[in-house]
């Protein structure tokens, strides 16, 4: 794992853009084509303004999954990540091959396992994530299942996640936000062959620490990004304020 600390948000934001733009102009240069994972949520805004500003990629050549979706919120809903990504990536981009995580079906499972045999007909050449405030990885709150093989899980949130979704600003209070949603499995997100975790902000402090210096464990559940041999975290100087100093240093 790599990890590297900016000044700010939006040197932060750029440099993760900058080596994403390369991870995708290197898999449809040797492929034809790139098959990416993108996180949502306010951490990611500067990353993926600064991306689809990239020059130099084929868009209409990138594959687009997401990592996480509410159970019962339609795409109309301010907090769907589909609407996010939607206006934020693939409107932008020009992108037209996506598979979004429909929460509004009335069979969520089925559509889990729908998706996830379309993400595992190839390999994914990089996945951007995020850490959450209590350390999840996707919707994968602690304690995270790290052993099953399943590509998307039917989660329920916990009090801390739905916190952060009203802090963020996707809704008026905790009782808004949905009590399920499909996410990702860990496993599943380790098979891409190259992960980015954007993680700015001093509210990402504490996760940060633990993820990166505690014991890998189900509790921390973005700690388990450190067995990926090809990772990298970017981190600004508020989210890194708590790292021991080697790890601040690394700028």
């Amino acid at each position: 794992m790599k990890v590297k600390v900016f000044a700010d948000k939006a040197s932060l934001a750029q440099a993760a853009a900058e080596q994403a733009a390369k991870a995708i102009r290197s898999a449809i240069a040797q492929r034809g084509r790139a098959r990416i994972i993108a996180a949502t949520g306010a951490s990611q805004f500067e990353f993926l303004e600064a991306l689809t500003k990239m020059p130099d990629i084929d868009w209409t050549k990138v594959e687009l999954f997401h990592l996480d979706e509410y159970i019962g919120l339609p795409m109309t809903h301010p907090a769907s990540f589909r609407k996010y990504l939607k206006e934020r990536l693939i409107s932008r981009t020009g992108i037209t091959r996506y598979c979004f995580l429909d929460g509004n079906e009335s069979d969520p499972e089925q559509m889990a396992q729908r998706v996830g045999a379309e993400l595992n007909s190839a390999p994914i050449d990089v996945a951007f994530v995020g850490i959450g405030e209590n350390g999840h990885l996707a919707f994968n709150d602690p304690p995270a299942d790290f052993a099953t093989e399943q590509p998307y899980l039917i989660v329920t949130l916990d009090e801390a996640c739905r916190r952060q979704q009203v802090g963020e600003g996707w809704f008026k209070d905790v009782s808004e936000v949905p009590r399920q949603a499909v996410s990702m499995s860990v496993q599943q997100i380790l098979k891409a062959k190259e992960i980015i975790a954007v993680v700015p902000d001093a509210r990402k402090a504490r996760a940060a620490k633990a993820c990166l210096e505690g014991a890998i464990t189900p509790q921390s559940p973005a700690s388990i990004l450190r067995r990926h041999a090809n990772t990298s975290v970017y981190l600004d100087n508020a989210s890194a304020s708590l790292l021991s100093e080697p790890l601040r240093a690394a700028k």
